[in-house]
């Protein structure tokens, strides 16, 4: 089976997951650790540059990071905070399920316009680059977001 095939249909599954997640976090208060960590987690993913084969050449490492972090501006825009009583909480945004399918649909065709020039390997190395320069991003800015609240929310207590 082709390999762009396959990589697609698990970028598929791996959105669907993300929406879930996503759902379901939205029903919990958010944290600081739910915020910091899946970046963390995911680097362990860089690891496939030991292999030689999944390497990237600088301008394919500048194209990937470019791209990631103009897509993480979408996902900036969606992702939103609000106190409710004492906690912090994700808004859920309509939006960003129509995002995350848009990004996954323009994944999927440039993942199978580049595969005819570049090396499935290499080109799986670019597209986790590309996804991990769009979630740091992303993740700061919840971050940031996340603290603001939580200091008013301080200030709203005492």
């Amino acid at each position: 089976m082709n390999m762009v095939v396959v990589s697609s249909v698990g970028a598929a599954l791996m959105a669907v997951f993300v929406l879930f997640v996503r759902l379901k976090a939205a029903k919990k208060p958010a944290s600081v650790k739910k915020i910091v960590l899946p970046p963390i987690f995911m680097s362990t993913g860089a690891l496939m540059y030991i292999i030689p084969d999944f390497r990237l050449t600088p301008a394919e490492i500048v194209e990937a990071v470019i791209v990631g972090m103009l897509f993480s501006i979408f996902l900036i825009k969606t992702s939103k905070f609000e106190i409710q009583g004492n906690d912090i909480y994700l808004k859920r945004s309509k939006a960003f399920v129509f995002i995350l399918i848009g990004l996954l649909i323009i994944r999927i065709v440039a993942k199978s316009i580049l595969s005819t020039s570049i090396d499935y390997k290499q080109l799986g190395g670019m597209f986790f680059l590309l996804a991990y320069s769009m979630i740091v991003p992303w993740r700061i800015a919840m971050y940031i977001n996340y603290k603001k609240l939580h200091h008013q929310l301080k200030n709203i207590k005492l």
